[in-house]
């Protein structure tokens, strides 16, 4: 409005004979100098205003003109591009086709939340592909301590020791501080483990069982801070996508660790992988601390109609009290149980194949360290694309009037009676080919719990998800810690994995009946 008050002015001064003659196709125009569109009502208004200011007494005729519009109720347009405003201003536009051209030239602009969500992907690469990277470094360290297969189960568990109570502690601690200064402390933290790994393998044992535990602490953060970030950032009916994208990041910083890792260490060393990741985990922190917010609420960059966005697509905006629920409330309730006893069996399914894949491939098939690598790297590949068509279904399902509790009940079936058979197949793969399409059916098939248990602790306690995500974690974490040392005594034992295999496909599919029985996606906290 001040270059139109400075134009009105330089019309009075300069041209007050010709202002009169001018009015009507100024007034007429199809765009003005700033992107505006005058029609009807406030076309009658800018003529009074014009004619008032020129002092020419043409107030009736304005009032007459205005009185036109009003009894011929035209509505009252009036449409203001960013990009109009910004090169009338700056570049002196003036006429109505560059106005057009700039409308259709409309910058490309990033919603928030999708800068979110990317941020996400990127660091929970990071946090799989630091786990990732011991998981093949410890074949030359357990050839270079002479480690047994039950000694090798202790060294992969070691992590799952500080990850069990970072867990709980966690999930509070997001509930309380929201997940961005949490997630920031996380990535920090491990990302200096991660560079002190190499050190403690050549001191001693101790050394690096040490730092594994402390590696573990700092990481059990990462899923409660990226579930409530999502659950604050996201409409419900976009949550299940936005989850999906963040685990695929998830599932490639497998491949990229399970690729990068074997390279490095034939050529740089053992300190090559992990100094390259831990560098990485710096540069990321220094993005996060400018860019993301607890809350949409509290964006400065967000527009008004992203926020409304969000804010339509919840139903219940929690209220965080800064007190915990009592733990006898949460656990005398079955949905609870049911995404404990779900989180046990994905960890203990999941953190098998992850520890133990390459080991598999070079113990049943005898292929080498880089070759394991590769056949262990494809199946999580495909899990990543597996875990956005999950999330993208479960959207869809909501989106046609599915009820929330159908469709956790159907993705988290198919993240459980999938994989079960798929392990139940792999006794009898007879090649490493075979073997790698079997587990990774087993894995993409696993991925759809993603859109079952892991949202569902949104859904049932939207104020306390970040402490039930813990506590469920934390179930979850003993179970893998048992699980990996487990696999290694029975692979020393039976001299096969093929009654592992059989026990965890048992459990998929007794945790499936009872997902079925007693889950829902009401609230129930």
């Amino acid at each position: 409005m001040a270059a139109v008050s400075s134009t009105t002015s330089q019309l009075n001064i300069s041209y007050p004979a010709r202002l009169f003659k001018t009015q009507s196709s100024l007034i007429n125009t199809e765009k003005t100098q700033l992107g505006f569109k005058p029609r009807g009502r406030v076309q009658a208004k800018w003529e009074t205003e014009i004619a008032s200011s020129a002092g020419f007494g043409l107030r009736n005729r304005g009032r007459k003109r205005k009185t036109e519009g009003l009894q011929r109720g035209k509505p009252c347009v009036v449409t203001c591009t960013a990009e109009g405003i910004e090169r009338g201003m700056l570049m002196g536009n003036r006429g109505g086709g560059s106005g057009d051209a700039a409308a259709a030239k409309k910058a490309i602009t990033v919603p928030e939340r999708f800068k979110v969500v990317a941020l996400l992907a990127c660091v929970m690469c990071l946090c799989n592909a630091d786990r990732v990277v011991m998981s093949v470094a410890i074949v030359p360290l357990a050839a270079k301590n002479g480690w047994t297969s039950s000694f090798l189960g202790v060294v992969q568990s070691s992590f799952l020791w500080g990850y069990i109570f970072s867990s709980v502690i966690g999930g509070a601690l997001v509930d309380k501080y929201g997940g961005k200064r949490v997630m920031a402390w996380g990535v920090a933290m491990w990302s200096l483990a991660t560079l002190l790994t190499p050190w403690a393998a050549n001191h001693s044992t101790t050394s690096l069982l040490a730092v594994r535990a402390f590696f573990g602490l700092a990481e059990g953060v990462a899923l409660p801070s990226m579930s409530t970030l999502l659950s604050r950032w996201f409409p419900t009916q976009e949550r299940a996508s936005a989850v999906g994208i963040s685990m695929a990041g998830f599932h490639i910083g497998n491949v990229i660790g399970l690729l990068l890792t074997p390279v490095m260490l034939s050529s740089i060393g053992i300190s090559g992988p992990f100094i390259l990741f831990s560098s990485i985990g710096l540069l990321w922190l220094t993005i996060w601390a400018y860019t993301v917010t607890n809350d949409p609420r509290e964006s400065y960059c967000i527009s008004k109609s992203e926020l409304r966005l969000i804010q339509a697509g919840k139903s219940d905006s929690p209220v965080n009290s800064g007190k915990l629920p009592p733990l006898r409330l949460l656990l005398s309730k079955l949905p609870t149980w049911t995404i404990i006893l779900a989180n046990i069996t994905n960890n203990w399914g999941y953190f098998v194949l992850l520890s133990w894949m390459p080991v598999y491939f070079k113990t049943v098939f005898g292929v080498n360290l880089k070759q394991a690598a590769w056949f262990s790297a494809v199946p999580w590949g495909t899990m990543a694309v597996s875990s956005y068509i999950a999330g993208a279904a479960s959207d869809s399902l909501i989106k046609a009037g599915y009820s929330l509790t159908l469709v956790r009940k159907i993705m988290q079936s198919i993240g459980f009676i999938g994989p079960g058979v798929s392990l139940l197949c792999l006794n009898y793969a007879n090649t490493p080919t075979e073997a790698a399409v079997l587990l990774t059916a087993a894995l993409c098939f696993s991925s759809f719990s993603q859109a079952g248990f892991l949202l569902n602790m949104q859904d049932i306690a939207p104020q306390y998800a970040g402490f039930l995500h813990g506590i469920s974690n934390s179930a979850g974490t003993f179970a893998a810690i048992v699980s990996t040392i487990g696999t290694g005594y029975f692979v020393q034992w039976l001299g096969s994995f093929q009654a592992f295999l059989t026990v965890t496909a048992a459990l998929y599919f007794a945790t499936a009946i009872f997902w079925n029985l007693f889950a829902t996606g009401e609230r129930v906290f």
